[in-house]
């Protein structure tokens, strides 16, 4: 995988990052979701790189091999802030001052919170099948609760998911090495049967039910809105047109700068099923070449 990549450790903000960076060009940072690691990118990555970008793809921090900081009664450790701020952290200690990112999933909520509280860093955004965390609990009806569940049995604390997974990790997360690349799964199988990486990733779920949304209801109910561009892609085989509908129209109070997005023929997992049709997608959202969606 990530052929002519560097494989390195960095420091985030108060955590500790592995990361993947290779490439020579405007910077990209790529943010995986749950539960992968930044293995996922492993069929974007080389054709961003090829295209002339310098592309950088961490471990979130309790993901993967990074670091896993001890928690709080609020979960503020695993907070999509807290993350954002490593990420900030790990750019700016690579020499990237400014960057667009791309965030998938758990990656999108680190992405939003990113540009929101960092837009001097943030040139533009794109968000993989996600909508901001406080819009998705605000809108939450019996459909969602039905279909992610497993957001509030990960986000439990008096009777915590954890003794579940890691009783049959596989049983619970089946990945497949012939969808995701033999290295990439390999790298994904050793996080999910690493019991501090299980806890994080609960740890994330946590602070998405609390912390994380009452960072965004805060941000809604004070007008704040992303400076910048922002695309939004989903996958025409997962449920973000069953659960929203119009899912530009939930992204519209959101962002205030340009916002486009649509469909990619693929299940959830984009980057590992159609890594070309992202990457062109990507290429001309950067180019400046999508019409405004409304």
């Amino acid at each position: 995988m990530f052929e002519g990549f560097t494989l390195t450790m960095r420091e985030g903000e108060g955590a500790r990052l592995r990361v993947r960076h290779g490439g020579a060009g405007p910077a990209v940072l790529l943010l995986h979701g749950h539960p992968r690691t930044h293995a996922t990118w492993h069929r974007v990555a080389p054709l961003l790189t090829a295209a002339g970008y310098s592309v950088v793809c961490p471990d979130l921090r309790g993901y993967g091999q990074s670091s896993k900081p001890a928690t709080d009664a609020e979960h503020r450790p695993y907070s999509k802030r807290a993350m954002a701020g490593d990420c900030v952290a790990l750019m700016r200690g690579l020499g990237h001052h400014r960057f667009a990112v791309v965030g998938h999933d758990r990656g999108a909520y680190v992405a939003t919170r990113l540009a929101l509280d960092h837009p001097e860093a943030v040139r533009c955004l794109t968000v993989l099948d996600a909508v901001p965390i406080g819009e998705a609990l605000r809108r939450c009806d019996a459909r969602f609760a039905a279909s992610w569940w497993h957001w509030f049995f990960l986000g439990q604390t008096d009777k915590p998911a954890e003794r579940v997974i890691n009783a049959d990790p596989d049983a619970w997360y089946r990945g497949a090495p012939e969808e995701m690349g033999a290295e990439a799964y390999e790298d994904y199988h050793r996080a999910i049967h690493d019991p501090g990486t299980v806890h994080a990733m609960c740890e994330d779920y946590r602070a998405g039910l609390g912390i994380d949304r009452a960072h965004d209801d805060a941000d809604r109910l004070g007008g704040r809105r992303i400076d910048c561009p922002v695309q939004v892609l989903w996958a025409t085989r997962d449920d973000m047109i069953d659960l929203y509908g119009d899912v530009l129209a939930v992204w519209r109070d959101w962002a205030g700068y340009r916002l486009v997005g649509g469909p990619i023929e693929s299940g959830h997992h984009i980057a590992e099923e159609a890594p070309g049709e992202l990457v062109t997608a990507l290429r001309d959202f950067w180019s400046g070449s999508p019409p405004a969606a409304g």
